[in-house]
């Protein structure tokens, strides 16, 4: 059973009355429930907020310290939680009081005395409705995911690595502290597809990136820029910092060959490596372009070489200028 079945087999019983409650627990334990009780309302909500995670909760609406339809208001407030499937259980069965009951966030309501098999049969449809929130909830991150990541690499794509940068550039502006980029481009590899064909190139680049996340920290993001191009973004570092960084991903890309099923292929990368400091902020094209710059400069002093840009490389920057993305195999 995964995980999540068990949570959704995890349930609260919260019933003042002890005759009530022992024979809600007995009856839902022999249907495969694993139980939890409380007593009072201020234990059930401590459960539901601080224990493993109970998706069904069997309340009572009239319980010491604090009645059902609190802990129902208390539950709906916590958004970032797993969803609880809550049964109300009352003596109430006037229409005014299941109103109420739903309003403050029960997802049922049973009058008592209740039948247990109706009860039972409610929790499965609970079960269900659980069931069909997760299932949405993943499409709904599988859609999301895809929307931001390169399907080969599983790194950002590059629209996300380029909103990745303006939201750093932003937090900057309001802030203050530094931050740098990182241009990856890997060296020779049209002649990879050409000579082992492009699926041994596409394992190539997925090797690459798997080798730069091993590389960065754990806040750095990385993106394919385009083609062999990767961006990254380095939050919290000046020029040396990601000096640092990127000297260590190169190292990295190049420590062993490559293995695919065409034979081993031995990799190395140009880095171009660019920081917008607090003293001298600047604007996403403006580093983009000295990242981009500093990143031909290590390709034309020959290839497998961390660039930076400095101070000199941006006064002959234009503040406007955009990142290129032309290849440079």
């Amino acid at each position: 059973m995964s995980p999540e079945e068990r949570s959704k087999n995890r349930i609260l019983i919260a019933e003042d009355d002890p005759v009530s409650r022992r024979v809600l627990e007995v009856f839902l334990a022999k249907r495969g429930y694993d139980v939890a009780i409380a007593t009072n309302g201020l234990d059930a909500l401590e459960i539901l907020q601080t224990q493993d995670t109970r998706r069904l909760a069997v309340l009572d609406w009239m319980m010491p310290e604090m009645e059902g339809i609190q802990v129902c208001q208390r539950v709906r407030e916590q958004a970032d939680k797993p969803y609880v499937y809550i049964v109300l259980l009352t003596a109430r069965s006037q229409k005014e009081d299941m109103l109420e009951g739903l309003k403050s966030g029960a997802d049922d309501y049973l009058t008592k005395p209740f039948d247990p098999q109706e009860l039972h049969a409610r929790l499965l449809v609970g079960q269900r409705i659980l069931d069909l929130q997760d299932n949405l909830i993943r499409a709904r991150e599988e859609l999301r995911f895809r929307a931001t990541h390169d399907a080969l690499t599983g790194v950002s794509n590059r629209g996300a690595i380029l909103d990745t940068l303006r939201r750093e550039q932003s937090r900057q502006m309001r802030e203050g502290g530094s931050f740098g980029i990182v241009m990856v481009d890997l060296d020779h590899f049209k002649k990879i597809n050409d000579m082992y064909g492009h699926m041994c190139g596409d394992v190539v680049l997925q090797e690459a990136s798997k080798r730069m996340r091993a590389s960065v920290r754990p806040y750095d993001t990385i993106g394919r820029y385009g083609g062999e191009e990767f961006l990254i973004v380095v939050p919290s570092s000046d020029g040396l910092g990601t000096m640092g960084l990127a000297e260590r991903i190169r190292k990295t890309i190049e420590s062993t060959p490559v293995t695919t099923h065409w034979g081993d292929v031995p990799i190395t990368a140009s880095l171009g490596i660019a920081a917008s400091e607090s003293a001298n902020p600047l604007n996403p094209d403006t580093i983009l372009r000295l990242a981009d710059e500093a990143l031909y400069r290590a390709k034309e002093q020959g290839r497998n070489r961390s660039e930076l840009a400095t101070r000199a490389n941006l006064t002959n920057c234009s503040s406007a200028a955009g990142g290129s993305t032309s290849s440079r195999s």
